[in-house]
């Protein structure tokens, strides 16, 4: 007999960062989470978080949650079929924004409480062996200046990565070169070195900088300009040579195909908080699958590699240890890679202390 959901529980903690981040798109210091726990009949419990990136954002996430809740409750466990009568039942409202980050975090907690049920890590869960994927460390290299993120791109690698990323969007050129000459300057040659943009630029002068940089030799330049420009990423694309990375901030994956469509990334890098959870990653790697595309990770490592490992065009995981301090067990970073744990599900178990630490 199929479980049903019993219960959905999500609180609200606001975590200090051990990095603050500043970006062109603005500081972060703090890491504002929603833990959610899904009780099911027979008593399993599943776990996920979803990442608000602003305090004030909790109350509408939570509130979503709270939503959801009444929906779902005494449904079926089956993750796939609870999503798409969310998507029904959004069709008018529309599922971005907060109910879209609620859906996805919702389809997580299920799919662990699932995968849970049968006993199974949630990557052999999805069909998948466990694939150890490189990690490139993100936990810094925010807009720090030339001189301190030299510094800065020691630590990183010292912690126990090959690679990782920098932040860009000076206000000049010059400050964005002289930026990424001295991290490249710190670190191995042939470290790999992906940039950033954060969203912070328009076509014209993302395309001056980028045919400046070209000589640098970064790995990739993530969402040069507005997330949703897909043309202004394809015009980007077509004059420069270091590959476009974007996706992030792509709704499910019919966002997903309209990037694809408008041919505007070399990578794409699906958000699990967005993307519509392991149901909505799922489609996206089918997606990638189709096109021979890249599939990296953005921001929650802890499914991400469950995820990844079950990619067939999987590329990099994006290592932040943001969720960390409220984890009973932080997930292990060796020789630069990321394998996923053996446990059934994702593995994640909150440190109760903590949550009750930085509970708002």
């Amino acid at each position: 007999m199929t479980d049903t959901i019993a219960n959905v529980r999500a609180r609200p903690v606001i975590v200090p960062m051990r990095r603050p981040l500043a970006t062109a798109g603005g500081a972060v210091s703090e890491a504002p989470l929603i833990l959610v726990d899904v009780e099911t009949a027979s008593g399993i419990v599943g776990r996920a978080y979803s990442f608000a990136y602003h305090a004030w954002a909790l109350r509408l996430i939570m509130a979503m949650y709270d939503v959801l809740a009444d929906r779902v409750r005494g449904q079926a466990l089956d993750p796939a079929a609870v999503q798409e009568k969310l998507w029904a039942a959004f069709r008018l409202l529309g599922a971005k924004g907060a109910a879209g980050q609620a859906i996805s975090g919702l389809d997580m907690a299920l799919w662990d409480a699932a995968a849970k049920e049968k006993g199974r890590p949630l990557y052999k869960a999805l069909g998948a062996e466990a694939t150890a994927t490189p990690a490139y460390n993100s936990k810094g290299l925010g807009m720090i200046g030339a001189e301190a993120a030299g510094r800065e791109a020691r630590e990183l690698l010292d912690e126990g990565f090959g690679a990782l990323k920098v932040r860009l969007g000076y206000p000049t050129l010059e400050e964005d070169v002289a930026v990424v000459r001295a991290v490249k300057a710190a670190v191995p040659e042939g470290t790999p070195v992906m940039s950033d943009y954060n969203q912070s630029q328009e076509v014209e002068e993302v395309i001056r900088r980028m045919k400046a940089l070209d000589a640098e030799g970064l790995y990739w330049v993530e969402e040069p300009v507005h997330y949703d420009d897909f043309y202004g990423h394809a015009a980007l694309r077509a004059v420069v040579k270091t590959p476009v990375q974007t996706g992030e901030n792509c709704w499910f994956p019919g966002e997903m195909a309209k990037c694809m469509a408008a041919g505007a990334c070399d990578y794409f890098m699906p958000d699990a908080g967005k993307i519509g959870g392991v149901t909505g990653w799922r489609g996206a790697a089918r997606l990638a699958a189709a096109a021979n595309l890249p599939i990296s990770s953005h921001l929650y490592p802890e499914i991400s590699v469950h995820l990844l490992a079950a990619t067939p065009t999987r590329h990099w995981l994006e290592y932040v240890d943001w969720a960390e301090p409220v984890l009973a067990e932080p997930l292990p970073v060796v020789d630069g890679k990321c394998t996923p744990p053996e446990k059934p599900g994702i593995g994640i178990e909150w440190n109760e202390r903590a949550v009750d630490k930085y509970a708002v």
